[in-house]
């Protein structure tokens, strides 16, 4: 394994006109790993994508894959990633075969190696029982997974993913999710944009969280939670009168100011170590007579966390600066 990180931006600055897309951008993934950028729209996420597989020059900075200048070294690099932006980019008047066959002829693998290589895929994304099918007669889950399966042809070491499960059900986000897991563990490194945060509380081994065209916040999904807040205990109390005997009880247990809405009976307790101290607090109250209609032990969410970074909550529409402006470019990789 090489000691230079599988992706690696330096200062990327890109204009649109009088829109600074991005500014000074840095980011960093390991081999083997998920990176996952996360941003409000417009941040600069499909921007740092489409640079970083070659599709665009940066205005300065600089950034390497797998080793290789994404600017001097474009052509060679093409050959080593993978690509699968925000909409499925798969011929739909021709056979979901025959759209992987195309594509493996595109980089010049022999016929029989890209016809082996296109029946491999469809079977890893189970779609052999549709690969003979028009792809216009698909579902959107079905050609977001022959979308994803068109950018490992050539089983590429390092995989881009522009929120590739937009317009999917759970279902088809759980079965996305699966793929990529699986792709990973076998040494894919991937850089994921998504829109959903649990899926990259659930995928991603690092986070970047982007906004106005730089990181702002970067670490473990844990990392970040931490960042705004830990742990609370959140108590609705029975009866009214038992508020202040309530929060005497729970004083011991808080690291901070004690949260009190008498009109709902309502207590909310910062902790730490919660589910360890859970069990003494509910002895604690039990023993002091209090009665409770609910007891939770609260985390806070990525959503926490962006909204707490970027003053916004995640949005589910696509990027201002959308990559489907650059469809035509964005297969290029492949």
């Amino acid at each position: 394994m090489s000691n230079k990180p599988a992706i690696l931006a330096e200062g990327l600055h890109k204009h649109y006109g009088k829109t600074h897309a991005l500014d000074g951008l840095d980011l960093t993934a390991e081999e083997g790993t998920v990176l996952g950028l996360l941003g409000p729209n417009g941040a600069g996420k499909t921007t740092a994508v489409r640079i970083l597989t070659t599709l665009l020059r940066p205005d300065a900075g600089r950034a390497e894959v797998a080793g290789l200048d994404v600017v001097k070294d474009a052509d060679a690099l093409r050959a080593r990633i993978g690509l699968a932006g925000q909409y499925a980019a798969v011929d739909e008047n021709l056979t979901g075969f025959e759209n992987l066959e195309m594509w493996g002829r595109l980089y010049h693998l022999p016929g029989k190696v890209a016809r082996m290589r296109a029946k491999e895929l469809l079977e890893q994304f189970d779609l052999v029982d549709a690969s003979r099918q028009i792809v216009k007669t698909y579902s959107g889950g079905m050609r977001r997974r022959l979308d994803l399966a068109a950018s490992l042809i050539i089983s590429p070491p390092i995989l881009f993913l522009d929120e590739p499960t937009t317009g999917l059900d759970i279902r088809g986000r759980l079965a996305m999710w699966e793929v990529i897991s699986t792709l990973v563990a076998d040494g894919t490194t991937v850089l994921l944009t998504t829109q959903y945060l649990e899926e990259a509380d659930q995928l991603a081994h690092q986070i970047a969280v982007v906004d106005h065209g730089h990181v702002i916040a970067k670490g473990t999904s844990d990392e970040l939670k931490a960042q705004v807040g830990g742990e609370r205990l959140e108590l609705t109390v029975a009866y009214k009168a038992d508020m202040n005997d309530a929060v005497q009880a729970l004083r011991q247990y808080s690291i901070g100011e004690i949260q009190i809405d008498a009109d709902h009976r309502h207590i909310i307790v910062p902790v730490t170590q919660g589910s360890q101290i859970l069990t003494a607090v509910v002895r604690g109250l039990d023993a002091a007579q209090i009665s409770l209609d609910d007891l939770a032990l609260r985390r806070p969410t990525l959503d926490d966390v962006f909204l707490t970074l970027t003053g916004r909550a995640a949005e589910e529409t696509e990027e201002l600066l959308n990559i489907s402006a650059a469809r035509p470019l964005e297969r290029s990789t492949r």
